[in-house]
Order: structure tokens, then sequence, then C-alpha cells
């Protein structure tokens, strides 16, 4: 557990970053930090590890005030996880992991055994080991810096805007993996964030800060869209949070309809829209009726089955069939989903909370 008490931080020019903060993030949990640029999320994340003192109040890792500690100390017993990496270019991907157990006293063989066992949790090669951290793409340079900061197990995980340097596309696969992750370690995450999506994917509780480094509302993400706290929060979360909140809705009993299919690559045969799915089922787009070339038209998003009413909603949109793709866990199409059938889910779970 995370506990801010009355902490307060006010820096030389007189500028107050933090103002009273009182919080509390729960042990085992994701807590994410969120709010505009200058309302004190980085300032409170390192106000944990003291990369800055507060000025007042109190702050403490599992009902110890990280004072009583050293510096160095306390750092070792906190995985660190920030936007720009931080791996030492010099060094393998396997020494950049190695670095803390060294530090803790782990021999050079022990350490480096554990940093390919974190690889591949993170979902890496352990062949990618040999190589420097310029030889990688962005995505798997944070997947070493989470790794690196799991290296020693820690039990509190501080990540200051880790995804927001890469693509948008390698984002959602690191936000997938994070999640993974936790399902696996349970470890007590502080998470900073400027994106309110991010934030209420990721957080088993969301906590927005105001300009001037005020706590303006801290809920879970469901009551967070639901009933914001004041007129800031309504601002910040956005005019579409009733769409933000079909994440939280499960698709159990949406009807799934079967799919027309063709392997990509051969002629279509018949009217009407056809799927064009790879040797193992998963989707590569869609074959236009109104194209006799048989040029394929990128297909949406894709919605996996069971998965939130959000994703179903958007796959039915975005899709120039009409038909959002529904795919298994292996990434294959097992059929689609009507927009207007996720609607009338969404009418039935409605009237239902309301009895």
């Amino acid at each position: 557990m995370i506990e801010f008490r009355a902490v307060t931080k006010r820096f030389d020019d007189g500028t107050v970053a933090i103002h009273g903060l009182d919080l509390v993030a729960p042990e085992g949990q994701i807590t994410v930090l969120v709010g505009p640029s200058g309302c004190g999320k980085t300032t409170s994340l390192r106000m944990v590890n003291r990369m800055i003192e507060p000025t007042s109040g109190t702050v403490l890792v599992a009902g110890r005030d990280v004072r009583s500690a050293p510096p160095a100390q306390l750092r070792r017993g906190i995985g660190y996880v920030i936007q720009q990496v931080g791996l030492f270019p010099h060094r393998t991907v396997v020494d950049n992991i190695a670095t803390v157990p060294l530090l803790t006293g782990v021999t050079r063989r022990a350490a480096r055994a554990r940093a390919l066992q974190l690889l591949e949790l993170v979902g890496l090669s352990t062949e990618l080991g040999r190589r420097y951290p310029a030889q990688l793409s962005g995505g798997q340079q944070q997947r070493v810096g989470v790794a690196r900061a799991l290296a020693a197990d820690p039990p509190v995980l501080l990540m200051d805007e880790p995804f927001s340097a890469v693509d948008p596309v390698v984002r959602e696969g690191l936000q997938e993996e994070l999640l993974r992750l936790q399902g696996q370690l349970g470890k007590t995450i502080l998470f900073v964030t400027h994106d309110i999506d991010e934030a209420v994917k990721l957080g088993d509780a969301v906590a927005v800060l105001r300009t001037g480094g005020v706590l303006a509302q801290f809920d879970s993400p469901q009551r967070l869209l639901a009933e914001p706290a004041n007129d800031f929060v309504a601002d910040f979360v956005g005019r579409d949070r009733g769409y933000r909140a079909l994440s939280f809705l499960r698709t159990d009993d949406l009807p799934v309809h079967e799919v027309a299919t063709v392997r990509a690559g051969d002629t279509p045969v018949g009217l009407g829209w056809r799927l064009a799915v790879d040797i193992a089922g998963r989707p590569r787009g869609w074959l236009d009726p109104a194209e006799p070339d048989g040029a394929l038209r990128p297909g949406g998003s894709l919605h996996r089955r069971g998965g939130p009413m959000r994703t179903a909603l958007d796959a039915a949109l975005s899709s120039p069939s009409g038909l959002g793709v529904v795919i298994d866990g292996d990434g294959a199409a097992v059929g689609g989903v009507r927009a207007e059938e996720v609607v009338a889910a969404w009418r039935r779970k409605r009237s239902a909370d309301a009895r």
C-alpha cells in the first residue's frame, strides 16, 4: 500500500505542485494518477521513491514512512519505469535487466538467469538478450524497461507515462501486457498518465488531479465515468464518457452472426461482403462486392469474444460491411456483431440495473 497523508510540495519559486494530498493506493492494485499538464502527477510519483521530497506531510509505503530509510536503500525495493526507458546504451539487454539484482548482492550468474526469465515474462525472446538497446524497437525497449523494474521482485512499481512515446498500436499492446503481468504478479502499481482512456483501461482506481495539485476525485473507473464529482472532472473525462463506460459491460449474451469468408488472395464467389482470412482464419480485410478487382478494404477494429461492449460497438461501427468481426483467443474470426444489437444489449443491462 502507498499512502499520502496531507502531502504538500512547494518549490523554491513558490509554485505549489501538490496541495494537501490525501490518497491511499491499495496493495496489489493499479492506481492511476491522471490530469492535465502541471497538476503534480509526476511530482506525486517521485515523492514515493524520494526523488522529490515533500514540503510537508508524509508518504508511506507498506505503512512505513519513506524517509525512514536512505534513498538508495528505499529505491532498491521500488521498481521504476519512465517514458524514456533509461536503458544503458553500452550494456546488452540482459545486463540492463540484471543491474538491480547485482546491486542487491545477487551473483552475476543468478542475475543474468533472472533477466532471461523476465524477458520471457514480458513477451520477448531470450535471443534479444544479447542485443543492445539501440537494436530494439521502441515497444521492445519499453518491455525491457518493465523487466528491469521487476528484476528485484519489488512489491511496488512506479510507472511515469511509460507508454506515451510509442505509436497507438504498440501502446495498446503494452497496456494489454501490463494487465496480463499484473494478473500474474499482483504488484502495487502507481501509474501516471495524461490519457483518460489509458487511466480507465488500466486503473483499479483513478485519481484525477487538477492544476495546483488538488485531488478532484478518487474513485473506481466505473464510478468516475458515471458520477463525476464536479464540472472539472466531467470536462476532463470527456463528453463521450458514456461510450467509455461501455468498457465495463460484458457481451456474453450478445448474438454472434455467421460471417461469409474467403481465403485471402482467392476470388470470392457469390454476392455480398466477404471477410478475407489467412490460413489460420485471422481476418485480413473485407472484399467489397462493388469492387470487381478484388481489392481488400481495411476491416476496422476487432472484438474478442466475451470482451467489453465498447470494443463490440467500435468493431461494428468501424467495419465497412456494418458487421463487426469477432475473434477468439488465437485471433481467428468466429463471427460478427451488429451495432444495433450491442445498443439493445446495453438497454437491457441498463433496465436490469434500474430495477
